[in-house]
């Protein structure tokens, strides 16, 4: 009986330190190397710096609300939006009288930031993504923006309507997805236009 439960042990101890071995120290060292070595931006965050000074990343939305930059998506994050520790959606239901009245004010927002905009209000400019961090908005969100941002700005419109268009990254691999505008990067660009053109 001592010599069968020996038999039978021993095996399963090996194999267990091996598969720890394999999946817990040679396969996420592997994955890591190759990460830096391969994509070494993506590996490390897709960070973004400005004037040598860590700004945000590329994968995470950040909350604007002055009239000369760009908005993101809302965010259903807590305590504050864009909270990357509690990445969460707000779970309404498109039912949910809370998401509708959310909409409305948003909407709202949007209207009285700028008046004189007739256009429809894109979708994803007025609800959350399911995430609560996504850093993209719509090329037509973009645009919804444009005539607040060159007001706030005191440049033309058709001007930040080119940098929109610059900063437009296509369908992922030429099919998946749709055509959207990072946020932070639009900004940025933004930021870097304006100073060129101050005396």
């Amino acid at each position: 009986m001592k010599q069968l439960l020996k038999q039978l042990i021993r095996p399963a101890v090996v194999l267990f330190i091996l598969l720890s071995i394999i999946t817990g120290i040679a396969y996420p060292l592997t994955t890591t190397v190759l990460g830096k070595w391969l994509l070494p931006t993506q590996a490390n965050g897709s960070l973004i710096e400005k004037d040598g000074k860590l700004i945000g990343s590329a994968l995470i939305g950040q909350n604007f609300t002055e009239p000369k930059y760009f908005w993101g998506r809302p965010s259903a994050t807590g305590p504050y939006p864009n909270n990357a520790v509690v990445s969460s959606g707000s779970n309404q239901g498109p039912l949910n009288p809370a998401l509708a009245e959310a909409v409305k004010s948003r909407v709202n927002t949007l209207k009285v930031a700028n008046p004189d905009n007739t256009l429809p209000v894109p979708v994803d400019l007025v609800t959350a993504s399911a995430s609560g961090l996504d850093p993209h908005i719509s090329p037509a969100a973009a645009a919804y923006q444009a005539s607040r941002v060159a007001k706030a700005r005191g440049l033309s419109v058709a001007s930040v309507q080119i940098l929109i268009n610059e900063n437009t990254e296509g369908r992922q691999w030429g099919v998946f997805g749709e055509p959207r505008v990072n946020v932070l990067k639009l900004n940025i660009a933004l930021d870097k236009d304006t100073e060129k053109t101050l005396p």
